[in-house]
């Protein structure tokens, strides 16, 4: 698609006789987020580490719990980062070696790097410009021409990866209804998109299975390294709790490959004291960017918008010049 165009600020130095000092504005501050919930947090590790369960113990079967239960699916499953979430959830999902993936040519690294550590193939597809999320009739173009080429017969369309840049939702509805249309599995990256929702169906619920990343910059965050895979498909569930350890269904038994990618307790202590101020947070992150919105209002960028049905929960505030 072409992108919109829009008006270019061009900015310069200020002459050395007329010396600025500009403030320095982190693109995010993951210990001033700490510092909220510092006394809480600190009670959970103490409390953690006394107990001396450390990996896949209470506290993280506790999180998978009420975490599911704020998606509003049957299951989540901790693992040990986003980019693992990703590649269980695709290999969950019956994902094999040498399918095809599509995603959108616009994200985080990690959502390719999933693909192709579950060994398939990415095929990129545009981004809608106004929400930088995937495209509904870039998505169908994509499917058709890569249909009609040579190498669909030996490495097929498997799954669509949508990814809901910035917090702000996707098209789901348009973009489950394309999967639908040609039977292909759809995951959703929610990387960035804790809390958010589209017409009050959170997501992370609307695919066969939801990846999380709960990275200390996220909306969501630990201490350290995490993720999740959501799900409300039982096979997906139990492939998923296999996979992140080494393909046990049992102890010491690996029925399938699997890897050792699980949430640790620790930092699942920390995600059950921060996942009940999560609503309020976000709410705190809209009002920030609406204030954004009116004080630019007269600055030649283009400022985020909220399009459709969402509740868009700012993970970033992004500005196009």
């Amino acid at each position: 698609m072409n992108p919109v165009p829009t008006p270019l600020i061009h900015a310069s130095k200020p002459p050395p006789e007329h010396p600025v000092n500009y403030a320095v504005i982190p693109q995010s501050d993951p210990h001033s987020s700490y510092l909220l919930h510092h006394a809480s947090i600190l009670d959970a590790l103490v409390r953690t580490l006394d107990s001396g369960r450390l990996v896949l113990g209470p506290r993280t079967f506790l999180f998978e719990e009420v975490f599911a239960s704020f998606l509003g699916t049957t299951d989540v499953i901790g693992v040990g980062s986003g980019t693992d979430a990703l590649v269980i959830a695709l290999r969950a999902c019956a994902v094999e070696p040498g399918d095809a993936v599509i995603t959108v040519s616009y994200t985080a690294t990690a959502t390719v790097a999933a693909i192709e550590l579950a060994e398939a193939i990415p095929v990129l597809a545009d981004i809608d410009p106004l929400t930088f999320t995937l495209c509904p009739e870039s998505l169908e173009t994509t499917i058709r021409e890569y249909s009609a080429r040579p190498e669909a017969a030996l490495h097929p369309l498997k799954a669509v990866i949508v990814v809901h840049l910035f917090d702000h939702p996707a098209d789901l509805p348009a973009i489950v209804k394309i999967c639908a249309l040609y039977n292909l599995i759809l995951i959703e990256d929610c990387a960035q998109a804790h809390g958010a929702s589209y017409g009050g169906r959170m997501v992370g619920s609307w695919g066969k299975a939801g990846a999380f990343s709960f990275h200390p910059t996220q909306n969501l965050a630990g201490v350290g390294d995490g993720g999740a895979v959501a799900t409300s498909v039982p096979a997906v569930a139990q492939m998923a709790r296999q996979l992140r350890q080494y393909g046990w269904k049992e102890r010491y038994v690996s029925f399938i490959p699997g890897m050792n990618s699980r949430l640790d307790e620790i930092q699942a202590a920390v995600l059950q004291v921060r996942l009940p101020h999560l609503t309020d947070e976000n709410s705190s992150r809209r009002a920030i960017a609406n204030c954004y919105n009116e004080l630019l209002a007269d600055v030649p960028v283009v400022c985020p918008v909220v399009h459709g049905p969402v509740n868009h929960v700012f993970h970033q505030y992004v500005l196009r010049s």
